[in-house]
């Protein structure tokens, strides 16, 4: 049993990293440097870590945070490329124009359209694209935040092609000695290990997630209709369309992720999305009355920030002189020619890209090949991979997958994107750029969060019978808890993520965490760390980054406090009812899973 002392010192990174990043509202790029000094401090001081062993698990972190980098750069270049040529306001428009009800814009832009942003870009794309869409559409600024971030909830801990899984679990428990091993010996591959963690976190978000539809409405109506008279009235209207929405939704959702963790939320959108449009154009679910918010003048003045509601305001759309407010608050040339973009052609990129990774995924030899290090230089190897097998000679080793993670193909359907829509040097060079600066703040935090964590995950690396401090961490908690860890343990991925603003990043941070603390407990590892990948994807309600950032594109800053109350409705809706099935599954259900 660990002293006092190294519990107290093994948990300090993370209280710090938390204090600083909630209570301090230190951006992550300024706290997570400290956290990580902290943690390197605290395992030679105390836990005796030779110095080359620091070096090498940072190594591991860092290129662990390339390869996220570069699934990020991708996914945002393919969202700028179709900005940039007006694709993207072309699939808007095909959502908006379907009603005027504002419940079904809901549905449609606030759930479907995030979800889908979310599948392909992550990293708090959605709210910040989604947000100011709504408010083009004659949304309240507040209520088009919340609908965006309460929207995209279910398709979080599938981001950006399967970030938050790829990364943010598999990674982490590939590159422990202690963890491999007893995935391994339970007759699983790391890979084939996160798949599982992918179904059962699909079948918890599928369970507990097919109304955030209803909830959305519901959270929008209530609180920005009547100002005199709340009431749920109008969103009990929409129930079917909204529950259907969900079902739709869920369903391509939770059976895609048997494949991949890659697919759910692409999936989950596009299929679900083309069933819920053509049920609404063949006249099904359609309400009898539309519904809309108050007249102008009697929303109260917290409901508007700097930018008015309305068409004039909205990306790429009715601008005199060619320049467009882009979601992200910068400037860009929308195309004159998106009027006549058939929806096909606009859609044309994500779609080859979901063909691309399902065909590099499931058809051999492709899987294996993309993976293969085919070049070999002293200790290294690259090509398809760049790998690193004995750091330092410390036997931890890392890699970056150049080819068989979704960043190459992001980036192959970004380029393809080019001669699709013509585009001319101008639009292909800003959306080029604006990629590039949004990667400045994600590198500086990424690298070193992971490199924290790397440090605290393989602190016992260099002694035989040294436990790390996650191990620590896992074993206290895991005492405390006792049998009721199974309903705490998506609250502490949700803490993860609202602590650092991202799925990925409370996985790689907790995942590890959790997983020690089933096996200290003799749980199903699978349906805890299941339950750690959706707390981090209902922390993003309450993130401050993600808060911020939509808040940013509406000219709403100031509100994040209103926001974050709100949102606590369905976080504490979500982590209950994730609490309660985990317990139910680990108890009753399956209690024999490893």
């Amino acid at each position: 049993m660990a002293s006092a002392i190294e519990i107290v010192a093994a948990a300090l990174p993370l209280v710090l990293a938390g204090v600083l990043l909630v209570g301090l509202l230190w951006p992550a790029t300024r706290a997570m440097p400290i956290a990580y000094i902290t943690a390197v401090a605290i395992a030679l001081g105390i836990w005796g870590m030779p110095f080359d062993y620091v070096a090498a698990a940072s190594i591991v972190g860092l290129m662990t945070a390339i390869q996220i980098l570069w699934i990020v750069f991708g996914a945002l270049l393919l969202l700028y490329t179709l900005m940039r040529a007006g694709a993207f306001d072309r699939i808007n428009q095909g959502f908006a124009r379907i009603s005027d009800d504002r419940r079904v814009q809901i549905v449609l832009i606030g759930f479907f359209l995030a979800a889908f942003i979310e599948g392909a870009a992550g990293f708090g794309t959605p709210a910040a694209v989604v947000a100011p869409l709504l408010l083009a559409l004659g949304f309240p600024a507040l209520a088009a935040v919340i609908a965006g971030l309460i929207g995209h909830v279910l398709a979080v801990t599938y981001g950006a092609v399967g970030t938050p899984i790829i990364v943010g679990i598999e990674n982490p428990l590939g590159s422990t000695a202690a963890t491999e091993t007893a995935i391994t010996d339970a007759g699983f591959t790391v890979q084939a290990y996160s798949v599982e963690v992918a179904v059962w976190a699909a079948t918890y978000h599928a369970l507990v997630g097919f109304v955030m539809p209803l909830f959305a409405v519901g959270m929008v109506v209530y609180f920005f209709g009547d100002t005199e008279e709340r009431s749920l009235e109008p969103a009990w209207e929409v129930a079917p369309l909204c529950l259907f929405s969900g079902l739709a939704f869920v369903i391509p959702y939770w059976l895609s992720a048997q494949i991949s963790a890659e697919f759910p939320s692409l999936m989950g959108a596009m299929v679900g999305g083309a069933i819920v449009v053509g049920a609404l154009k063949a006249g099904y679910f359609v309400p009898d009355e539309e519904w809309d918010f108050p007249d102008r003048e009697a929303w109260p003045a917290h409901w508007v920030g700097t930018i008015e509601p309305g068409r004039a305001n909205a990306p790429g759309v009715g601008s005199s002189d060619g320049d467009a407010v882009a979601a992200d608050g910068g400037v860009r040339t929308a195309d004159v020619g998106t009027a006549n973009m058939s929806l096909l052609r606009a859609w044309t990129p994500y779609i080859l890209l979901v063909v691309l990774l399902v065909v590099t995924r499931i058809v051999d030899p492709l899987p294996e090949l993309l993976q293969e290090e085919l070049i070999g230089v002293g200790k290294f190897s690259f090509l398809f991979n760049t790998s690193w097998p004995n750091i330092l000679g410390t036997g931890l080793g890392g890699g970056i997958s150049w080819v068989y993670v979704p960043g190459f193909w992001l980036v192959l359907c970004a380029l393809i994107a080019i001669p699709l829509y013509g585009m001319d040097g101008e639009q292909v060079t800003a959306a080029w750029t604006e990629t590039l600066q949004k990667l400045v703040a994600p590198l500086i935090a990424l690298v070193f969060v992971i490199a924290m964590v790397q440090v605290m995950l393989q602190s016992g690396a260099h002694a035989e019978g040294t436990e790390s401090m996650i191990f620590v961490l896992a074993q206290v908690t895991a005492d405390v808890a006792g049998p009721a860890y199974p309903f705490i343990a998506a609250l502490i991925g949700a803490l993860g993520a609202a602590m650092a603003g991202s799925n990925t990043v409370s996985n790689i941070t907790f995942g590890g965490f959790q997983f020690e603390a089933a096996s200290q407990l003799g749980l199903p590892t699978q349906l805890i760390v299941g339950a750690q990948a959706v707390g981090g994807a209902i922390g993003n309600l309450v993130a401050i980054h993600n808060v911020v950032a939509a808040l940013a594109t509406v000219g709403l800053v100031g509100q994040e406090g209103r926001v974050m109350r709100l949102n606590l409705i369905p976080l504490i809706y979500y982590a209950v009812g994730v609490g309660i099935v985990t317990t139910v599954f680990c108890y009753i259900l399956f209690p024999g899973l490893f």
